[in-house]
């Protein structure tokens, strides 16, 4: 068995490996990659009306794409945005008339019964 430190995002943890097939007096390179931060979606720009109706999470996922504009004009039962789930695409739609204010954006994650769209 061989030991090795591993630091992960500035925290240090030590793993035992165990060599299958491999002779002890292999050479290890072990090089270091620059880390990557990965890109946070950015929160919504503008306040949803308070007198809307909103468009709820039917269950937790991932949003993947908005179908319309901020502030576009929607007709009831027009999808609005696709919710991924369990790998596959539910289509949000609109469910009512109005204009759509979206509570989300794309690459959120979103759980059960979080608020999507305000449709005002």
């Amino acid at each position: 068995m061989r030991n090795f430190i591993i630091t992960i995002n500035g925290k240090s943890y030590e793993v035992g490996v165990e060599e299958v097939g491999a002779t002890a007096s292999a050479p290890v390179v072990v090089a270091s990659a620059p880390a990557t931060e990965v890109a946070k979606p950015a929160a919504p720009k503008a306040a949803a009306p308070a007198n809307g109706e909103k468009v709820i999470s039917p269950f937790p996922g991932l949003i993947k794409n908005l179908l319309v504009a901020e502030g576009a004009t929607v007709k009831e039962g027009q999808p609005i945005l696709v919710l991924e789930a369990m790998k596959m695409d539910n289509d949000i739609t609109a469910i009512c008339d109005g204009v759509v204010h979206f509570q989300v954006v794309k690459g959120a994650n979103v759980e059960s019964d979080a608020v999507l769209a305000v449709i005002a």
